[in-house]
């Protein structure tokens, strides 16, 4: 597979994109495409010692979409940015997926505008994947959308499904609905009106599952409006990070409990891996045409690397030609529920 990386992306500069570049050459067997100022990413490689990696292209990209710009003033202004351009190389089937670790909006905006979306798709979603007990739960929307209609959520129950099974081969995913309980009789407006939406759209229909049952992998998939499920992915992550920090504060009280980290460090080790997100790379825009990954904005070389993974798997499994049949075959109903509830 070709993968193009944003070199811009992220909070960090240029450095831990090629580096984790560097890192996918030489663990993966995918082509790699950088996308961004030649110059600068040609002395970052010099400083790496590795002028002339194998598998490693340039695509020169003079602009650079800031962090903190709004997102479709910025896309439309910058049409030779590395955002635009890594997108733009997808849809020339010049690249099999795009990442990037900038600005999640202006990422969407970019696919959206060199992508378009899937011909049946209202809004694409951003899909987050979450280690569980039981594996791994994807959420979406994750922060793409803040406002949402009850079919939007339909067609995220769909498209998350769709991604579960690309990835990770579950043939018939569980989806979940995000509310304040358990019962279909609860929840706001939203919910209900999405829920007997999500039953008819031909998914392996859950019900309605609260926030605590997203950490034990109740279900396979987890749908919820934009804004929703960025507050529950945030304090997710965070939730993960202070479980930690109070452990190592614990075990620093007192020399014995220093004596049972020490025997128990592998335990430790593999809890942290098992419980971080940054295993899968970052959260794929589902709904546009073309694979584009959306990474976090602490990126490092680590999560290039895992992300060039993910996205690989992802062209390789089809996922996108999926969707666009699945949408075709909802349309109806999804126009439907759209025009009655408007």
């Amino acid at each position: 597979m070709r993968i193009a990386i944003d070199a811009h992306g992220g909070d960090f500069g240029i450095k831990p994109n090629i580096e984790g570049a560097l890192l996918a050459a030489k663990k993966l067997s995918h082509e790699i495409i950088l996308v961004g100022r030649d110059p600068e990413i040609r002395e970052e490689l010099r400083r790496l010692g590795a002028e002339n990696p194998e598998r490693i292209s340039i695509v020169h990209a003079p602009q650079v979409v800031e962090m903190d710009s709004e997102p479709v003033a910025e896309c439309r202004a910058k049409p030779d940015s590395s955002l635009m351009m890594g997108a733009g190389l997808v849809h020339e089937d010049k690249a099999d997926a795009f990442i990037s670790a900038g600005n999640s909006g202006a990422i969407m905006v970019a696919a959206l505008l060199k992508l378009k979306r899937i011909p049946g798709v209202i809004r694409p979603a951003i899909a987050a994947p979450l280690p569980t007990l039981r594996g791994t739960t994807v959420l979406l929307d994750a922060g793409a959308n803040m406002d949402c209609k009850p079919w939007h959520l339909a067609q995220f129950a769909v498209m998350g499904a769709i991604y579960m099974k690309s990835l990770f081969n579950i043939e018939n995913p569980s989806v979940g609905l995000l509310s304040i309980g358990e019962e279909e009789t609860k929840g706001n407006s939203l919910v209900q009106e999405a829920l007997p939406l999500i039953k008819n759209m031909g998914v392996n229909f859950h019900g309605p599952v609260e926030g605590r049952d997203i950490p034990e992998g109740v279900t396979d998939v987890v749908v919820a409006d934009g804004f929703t499920g960025n507050v529950a992915l945030k304090l997710y992550e965070g939730a993960a990070k202070v479980v930690f920090k109070m452990l190592k504060e614990q075990i620093m009280r007192k020399f014995t409990y220093k004596i049972g980290a020490m025997l128990m460090r592998k335990v430790f080790a593999e809890m942290k891996t098992k419980m971080s997100v940054d295993i899968y790379g970052g959260a794929p825009l589902l709904g546009v045409n073309g694979v584009v990954l959306v990474c976090h904005g602490h990126v490092t070389a680590n999560i290039i690397l895992n992300a060039v993974r993910v996205s690989g798997d992802l062209a390789a499994s089809g996922m996108v030609t999926h969707i666009r049949k699945r949408m075709e075959q909802v349309k109806d109903k999804i126009s439907a529920a759209k025009e009655e509830g408007e």
